[in-house]
């Protein structure tokens, strides 16, 4: 894959930040309309047919008798597993709980990345992903009142593991295949599962297809699913995956900042003590590009 220029990575970390940030508060609103496995297919399966609207002018790129399986196994580690076991976990935990331990992503991505893909690791960055998911924890620190569910627990950090495995497996295999196919395909063929688990287990008639499901919904599939995914793994397959990562546990303090705007939630110290955790936690992870802090070399003491 071509490596993108900084403005233009800055460019797609910002606008994935804002998209997957206002995802969690707008999916919310937006399930008040649907079933979860339903929506989750409906929003995926549309992605999905977005992007191979975009890609078939380049079909040949597709080559899917040699790569199918590239397509099936980022499939159900992205889209099946990480939305499957989304949907349910909510079902037993805070939603502000359950977002905290799946921002054990970053966590994970930087020490995977460095097992498996020998990206680069230092003491900074080690501190610095540990501060991000504290971060994203203290954020969440007012969901932590009552019973927890030990099912709840399991099914989000099984969320975050997916996800984690997912993004270096689509990094790993990124000179293999073009990446709109690739998030095309992996998109359609989780859809098309979660809206077949949906139509079993649930209702479409449950459904009220008003104006704001419908918009919320086109916004959702439009921006947070297909231009999301699209983005995302590009600024992974260009760069170092853990350093991706670290800017991601941004997302919750953009959900919470539009759940204060928009749904009239109020500012906590836990919001502030977080962005100043997730803030130092960037600055960590990517010390040594933003400081210009040199290897040390033979010629050195």
């Amino acid at each position: 894959m071509l490596q993108l220029s900084r403005s233009r990575a800055a460019l797609y970390l910002v606008f994935l930040v804002i998209v997957w940030g206002i995802n969690w508060p707008l999916s919310k609103y937006t399930l008040s309309f649907s079933p979860p496995l339903l929506f989750a297919g409906l929003r995926t399966c549309i992605g999905g047919l977005i992007l191979i609207c975009v890609a078939l002018p380049g079909y040949k790129k597709l080559n899917w008798k040699q790569t199918w399986p590239v397509y099936v196994i980022s499939s159900v580690l992205n889209i099946i597993l990480f939305y499957g076991l989304q949907t349910i976990g909510l079902n037993y935990l805070p939603a502000g709980l359950f977002s905290a331990i799946v921002f054990l992503q970053p966590v994970l991505l930087g020490i995977l990345s460095w097992l498996w893909l020998g990206e680069e690791m230092f003491g900074l960055k080690w501190i610095g992903l540990v501060l991000g998911f504290l971060g994203v924890f203290e954020i969440s620190a007012s969901s932590l009142a009552g019973h927890l569910s030990v099912t709840g627990i399991v099914l989000a950090l099984g969320c975050a593991v997916s996800w984690a495995l997912g993004t270096l497996y689509t990094k790993k295999m990124s000179a293999r295949v073009d990446m709109v196919w690739a998030v095309a395909l992996q998109l359609m063929i989780g859809g098309i599962l979660l809206l077949g688990s949906g139509s079993v287990l649930e209702k479409w008639t449950d459904i009220v297809w008003n104006v704001p499901f419908v918009s919320s919904l086109l916004f959702i599939s439009v921006f947070v699913i297909a231009l999301g995914w699209l983005a995302y793994f590009k600024l992974v397959g260009s760069g170092e995956a853990g350093k991706v990562g670290a800017f991601t546990f941004l997302i919750p303090l953009i959900a919470i900042t539009c759940s204060v705007l928009f749904l009239g939630e109020r500012i906590s110290i836990n919001l502030v003590a977080g962005l100043v955790l997730i803030v130092g936690s960037i600055l960590l992870v990517n010390a040594r590009s933003i400081f210009l802090v040199k290897k040390p070399t033979g010629l050195q003491r």
